[in-house]
């Protein structure tokens, strides 16, 4: 194949490789061409017509120029250096994505309100702290009246009435005595009485006790609310000054003997009640201090004696039934009973004795039969029992007597397991037919409802009441032996 010279120039031009030169400005040239073919082909993918469909994003995901993007910016300086050479470089195509332009989610209304559109949770304190805490802010627009509560333009009046409605008013503003007396004025008229008691305990705690005394002593009602108060909250020292201020001899002694409740030696207590007897009580309650004080002197004797007792062990009684209490400051019924129960058979010249105590404190013939009844009865001493109740009259006949009634003294002894025997014995002695009848079938004493079935000589309530017996015992064969007699006359 023998080619010219022309022929051999056009084959190598006309080729679709290109030779290698060293020529710079065909290298220039094939630059320029590339580039010009990259620009075209990114035509397809960036239109300058939809430009203002693009949105610049930041790392974070969020528009750039955004308020929160420009708040995170200048906040605390919190990007480190490799964010800030990535937003040098936003000008890039690359930077650049084909999104869909979303409507914002902010407006300069929410925003300061700290809230956002519906749809986004982000808020101001948000922004700033990039936390996903939620912000919990005040909405615009409540009255003004509503946030007068934490300014000081509330005046007696108004601020009575919110105390009142339970709200929360701030009582420093009043200063002056007037403004303290116009505020406990306005309390006093709305007839609350936990309004008053919040007006004093702010007096109390602003004002001396000469002032507080003198301005409560003309206005009696704040008075009685505050010595309820002082008794509720145990301040003793500030109400026997507010008495002695009143001249109130009477309740300053009572106040002065209540403060004996907080002494627990019993010796100590002893001390200050002896102390009191002197205060100018009342004729009343001065016999009661006078009895508190005894009763108190001979419940340490009592203890002391029976303590050592005990623990030697020579007594049945203690033996027998231990002592479960102390009977130090325990009331007087309770040290009689206490009496009737371990020192019932002491002769009278002793302190322990029932009899001494009953003298001594001039406790009525019902109570003291009441309870050494209860006592004897819960010991199971019948003997004792019975003799409680026989009197003998002046030509020596004995009669079973009882103060409290014996329908009364037929009760104790079945509370306290009395034998039937006893129980009949007693329900006997009741007076009324229908009460005796009621006791004798309740406790199923059968030999009283049968006697006094005859005595009435009523057969039907006598054939009513053999279907309560056992069948074949000796009540149902003492029925049919009344039933059957030719001696009754039977009323029906």
């Amino acid at each position: 194949m023998n080619r010219t010279k022309g022929d051999e120039e056009e084959y190598w031009n006309s080729s679709k490789f290109k030779a290698f030169t060293f020529d710079d400005e065909d290298d220039e040239l094939s630059q320029l061409k590339e580039s010009k073919r990259a620009v075209n082909s990114l035509r397809d993918f960036v239109d300058d017509d939809d430009e203002d469909d693009l949105e610049r994003v930041s790392w974070t995901g969020e528009p750039v120029g955004s308020i929160s993007w420009s708040i995170k910016e200048t906040a605390g300086n919190s990007g480190s250096s490799h964010e800030r050479e990535q937003l040098k470089n936003r000008n890039s195509f690359s930077t650049y994505a084909q999104l869909p332009k979303p409507a914002s989610t902010y407006s300069l209304s929410s925003f300061f309100r700290g809230r956002t559109r519906p749809g986004s949770f982000q808020s101001l304190s948000d922004a700033l702290s990039d936390t996903p805490a939620k912000s919990y802010a005040p909405e615009l627009g409540r009255p003004k009246g509503e946030y007068r509560d934490y300014s000081n333009d509330w005046g007696p009046s108004d601020t009575v009435r919110r105390l009142r409605k339970g709200k929360v008013c701030s009582l420093e503003r009043f200063r002056s005595l007037q403004d303290k007396i116009q505020l406990l004025e306005e309390a006093v008229s709305m007839h609350d009485g936990n309004v008053i008691t919040a007006v004093l305990i702010f007096l109390k705690r602003t004002l001396s006790k000469e002032i507080l005394f003198r301005e409560l002593e003309v206005r009696q009602v704040a008075l009685r609310h505050l010595i309820h108060f002082l008794k509720e909250i145990g301040d003793q020292k500030l109400l026997l000054d507010l008495f002695r201020f009143l001249d109130r001899t009477e309740e300053l002694a009572l106040s002065h003997y209540r403060e004996h409740l907080n002494i627990q030696d019993p010796e100590k207590r002893k001390e200050f009640l002896k102390t009191c007897i002197g205060l100018p009580f009342s004729a009343e309650d001065s016999a009661h201090i006078q009895d508190h004080y005894t009763l108190l002197e001979r419940q340490i004797i009592i203890e002391a004696n029976d303590r050592h007792l005990e623990s030697a062990g020579q007594t049945e009684v203690f033996r027998k039934h231990p002592r479960k209490a102390s009977i130090l400051n325990m009331p007087l019924v309770t040290t009689l009973f206490y009496s009737c129960f371990y020192h019932y058979t002491e002769a009278e010249g002793t302190f322990s004795s029932p009899v001494n105590l009953k003298k001594t404190f001039k406790i009525p013939d019902k109570q003291y039969v009441l309870t050494a009844l209860a006592a004897r009865a819960k010991l199971r001493a019948w003997h004792d029992v019975d003799a409680l109740f026989t009197t003998k009259n002046w030509l020596g006949y004995t009669k079973k007597r009882a103060p409290i009634g014996f329908h009364r003294v037929v009760e104790i002894l079945h509370r306290n397991n009395a034998p039937v025997q006893i129980l009949q014995e007693y329900v006997n002695l009741v007076e009324d037919v229908d009460t005796k009848l009621n006791l004798a079938t309740k406790f199923k004493c059968h030999d009283v409802v049968i006697d006094t079935c005859r005595d009435l000589k009523d057969r039907q309530q006598l054939l009513a009441y053999r279907s309560k017996v056992d069948k074949g015992s000796a009540e149902e064969e003492k029925i049919d032996a009344l039933l059957n007699s030719s001696q009754i006359r039977w009323k029906n």
